[in-house]
């Protein structure tokens, strides 16, 4: 799993450098939006994982499809913070032409 940072966007702009997605997933900081694009010719799943509970019973995580070459934007909320780690962790059911650009 590799621990993506994000790049700090200003009123000058900035250009975002897009990475691939990791095959055993990968965490962005809480606070970051992540743009995840899908060059393959088949749909993705991306999972955000929620590492609370309620009562003792898990909260579900967050399933989202990208259409083959698709894209979205993803901001992740507090639910899926992770309080030790202040990050988020991604999975994805497929990586082959997955890239995520991440930004605050």
């Amino acid at each position: 799993m590799a621990n993506l940072n994000a790049t700090k966007v200003t009123s000058a702009g900035v250009a975002v450098t897009a990475v691939n997605a990791s095959s055993g997933g990968d965490t962005i900081p809480y606070g970051a939006r992540v743009r995840i694009a899908n060059g393959d010719e088949s749909a993705t799943t991306v999972t955000v994982a929620t590492p609370g509970t309620v009562d003792g019973l898990a909260i579900a995580d967050r399933d989202i499809n990208i259409p083959a070459g698709g894209a979205v934007f993803v901001k992740p909320t507090v639910a899926y913070r992770d309080p030790e780690t202040n990050r988020v962790s991604l999975t994805y059911s497929s990586v082959t032409s997955l890239t995520l650009e991440v930004f605050e």
